[in-house]
């Protein structure tokens, strides 16, 4: 019944260009209610054909994956994709936060602009530190153990 995981892991983030890094804005926040803070992250699928990438949202208090993506590669439109979902699935009312690791794909001009459009609040990690984004990751996690 236990899943071997493999100690092998790939870098998805590249965190280090040069669009703004916001901070923040969740750290000592309190979650209360759904659809108040949603996180975000990329993480690699291995296939027998290569490498896919999965984009996903998930709303921090249900944990329900809000929006997905599949791509075959770690570039932007996956993200978006991902974030349109997301708003046409949940249809967030009020003060939304979206939380996210600091890759370029999250700090993009292009995705930033869809999240101020709605007014919604932009929080990145500032450590660079995967406890800053535990619950993503843990989806993540999750997701490529029992695949």
């Amino acid at each position: 019944m236990l899943i071997k995981r493999e100690k092998v892991s790939y870098k998805t983030t590249h965190s280090h260009h040069r669009f703004y890094k916001y901070n923040n804005l969740i750290k000592n926040m309190e979650i209360n209610a759904p659809n108040q803070v949603w996180v975000s992250d990329i993480t690699y699928i291995r296939t027998i054909k290569g490498f896919c990438y999965l984009a996903l949202i998930t709303d921090l208090y249900s944990r329900k994956i809000v929006g997905s993506d599949l791509s075959d590669s770690l570039e932007l439109s996956g993200c978006l994709r991902a974030l349109k979902m997301a708003l046409t699935k949940a249809k967030p009312k009020g003060n939304l936060v979206h939380h996210s690791d600091r890759g370029i794909q999250y700090c993009s001009n292009q995705y930033v602009k869809q999240l101020n459009k709605r007014n919604i609040r932009v929080s990145m990690t500032e450590e660079n530190h995967c406890y800053e984004n535990a619950v993503a990751e843990r989806v993540n996690g999750i997701l490529k153990g029992e695949f």
